[in-house]
């Protein structure tokens, strides 16, 4: 189910706080997922990237990363505690990094779901064949979240490595569509040359594509990377285009991301208001938490993954959310 809105509408939306808007999102919100917030553990497995994309703090290029690598063991581990904390799905997420082949990926999911039956598993590991994506779900692996950055392909280019294709991440987005993931997709808010056309491309290729997940969050500089002294992106229309998300596709699953975390005290908070439905506390080993920087001043760093478990019921049950304890999938 997607909600038709005309062009006019969808471009003054991105350019206009319009109170409507926000309350619109909270009432379909509450309508499909009630006062439930979906927690998802997070484990950042490695920082190596192959690729070298403009505005990512792990690109390969950054010679100021401090790289690392989880082994199997250490992201069983990772589950193990976040299970007994009441996590239901767990997103592995990484750079593109070749070290973990599809054999490696296969036997850590598998590894995840005989362990934890109950469980989901998310991947989030980049652009692979096909084959590979195949791989993965018929290990067990039940969602994929790849960012598609940008709906427009000029745009595209100006963020990415010339060696980068446009439309080969489309193509990895209809293929994991096609298999039977619960598909992810998601853009920068306020990304290098994003204008008003750009975004409503963006809310264009999501009304087709129909995903299950969207992640959108502000673009945060990262000192060490080309886009390093551009401006951030703002909490404001972050909030706006969740909002956005949540009307023209009522059912998906919208996380409140770090970012918006980083870029506010209450970021989270305040994207929950806005019609996400979804956070995710970090279970990383607080060892490699700060390595894993995408973009600078990156919050829960240091917290253990108690702390960042109880910490965020604290904050939903504060604007009158429940952290729900399942697997929290999508609905139909």
């Amino acid at each position: 189910m997607t909600q038709n809105f005309s062009d006019q509408q969808l471009k003054y939306w991105i350019e206009n706080d319009d109170p409507w808007l926000l309350n619109e999102a909270q009432k379909l919100r509450r309508q499909w997922y009630g006062d439930q917030v979906y927690v998802r553990g997070l484990i950042e497995f490695s920082n190596y990237c192959k690729n070298d994309c403009y505005y990512c703090g792990i690109r390969c290029g950054n010679n100021m990363a401090r790289r690392y690598r989880l082994t199997p063991q250490q992201i069983f581990d990772c589950c193990r505690e976040g299970y007994e904390l009441g996590f239901r799905t767990f997103v592995l997420q990484s750079g593109e990094d070749p070290f973990y082949d599809d054999d490696t990926l296969c036997r850590i999911v598998s590894g995840i779901k005989e362990r934890h039956p109950d469980c989901a598993v998310t991947l989030s590991v980049g652009e692979k064949e096909r084959k590979s994506y195949q791989a993965f779900f018929d290990a067990g692996a039940d969602r994929y979240l790849l960012r598609h950055e940008t709906a427009d392909e000029a745009h595209y280019e100006k963020l990415h490595p010339v060696e980068m294709s446009y439309q080969n991440r489309m193509r990895c987005l209809r293929d994991l569509k096609e298999i039977g993931y619960q598909t992810g997709c998601g853009f920068m808010v306020g990304s290098p040359y994003q204008t008003v056309d750009t975004l409503w491309e963006d809310l264009q290729f999501i009304r087709r594509l129909k995903p299950q997940m969207v992640g959108i969050g502000p673009f945060i500089p990262q000192k060490d990377t080309p886009f390093g002294t551009e401006t951030a992106g703002t909490m404001e229309m972050t909030l706006r285009l969740l909002s956005i998300i949540r009307l023209i596709h009522p059912h998906v699953l919208l996380p409140a991301t770090t970012a918006l975390g980083t870029i506010h005290p209450k970021g989270r908070e305040l994207g929950i208001l806005a019609g996400a439905n979804v956070v995710m506390p970090n279970l990383s080993p607080v060892a490699v938490r700060e390595k894993y920087k995408l973009y600078d001043n990156k919050i829960c760093t240091g917290d253990e993954a108690a702390e960042c478990r109880f910490c965020m019921q604290k904050r939903m049950e504060s604007i009158g959310y429940q952290v729900a304890v399942n697997r929290g999938d999508f609905q139909p």
